[in-house]
């Protein structure tokens, strides 16, 4: 069984949704401690061919507090007006924005519930269906750290390849999957130019190079 485990982001990277799209099972890793300034409540809008920060507000947010642990705060609708701004114009808008809508509208305040539904909706809309869960729900040794706990997660879902993207090189290592009997990999994120606006295709938008 290919595993997949990561951290919700605010709307992700393509590379993220490739990684869901590539495995039979997919965890969300909400009980992790939240990481100030990383992507689980920024994302970048593109405004005028250039990345623009914007920031999902969160109710006592801190390093020292899991993922869900934390509630959403109150610029949801002002966030969805941004983005309606920003992007009225974009090919397929008509198409996706009611997806956006439904997602920034949905009546959830838990951080990790809120961002589960947003991946799930995305998701729906991509057609990609693995077997879903949340770390949270998952028997394994919390006490555990780093790829030991995420080993830990995958010997309780019986998994035998675990998968996860480039920037994991430096974190886990391989010996130790095959001593487990699990297959360690990793998958690069591909992403064609597209249509955006009239400008330029500007890469990486969504997270800096």
């Amino acid at each position: 069984m290919r595993l997949a485990i990561m951290q919700p982001y605010f709307f992700p990277y393509i590379g993220y949704f490739q990684l869901i799209y590539a495995v039979d099972t997919f965890v969300v890793y909400d009980d992790v401690n939240y990481i100030n300034r990383g992507w689980i409540n920024r994302n970048n809008l593109l405004a005028k061919d250039k990345p623009e920060l914007v920031t999902l507000q969160l109710m006592g947010a801190s390093q020292n507090k899991l993922i869900n642990e934390i509630h959403v705060g109150h610029n949801r609708l002002k966030l969805l007006k941004n983005i309606s701004q920003k992007y009225s114009k974009a090919p397929c808008f008509q198409r996706v924005f009611p997806v956006i809508e439904d997602i920034m509208c949905y009546q959830e305040d838990n951080l990790s519930l809120f961002l589960d539904y947003s991946l799930r909706a995305v998701c729906d809309y991509l057609s990609i269906h693995p077997k879903w869960m949340l770390s949270s729900y998952i028997e394994k040794d919390n006490a555990l750290k780093g790829q030991n706990k995420i080993l830990s997660i995958c010997k309780s879902l019986h998994a035998t390849h675990y998968i996860n993207p480039p920037g994991g090189r430096h974190l886990y290592d391989h010996e130790l999957f095959e001593e487990q009997g699990i297959k360690l990999s990793f998958i690069e994120t591909e992403c064609s130019p597209y249509k955006q606006f009239s400008g330029d295709f500007v890469s990486h938008c969504q997270r800096p190079k």
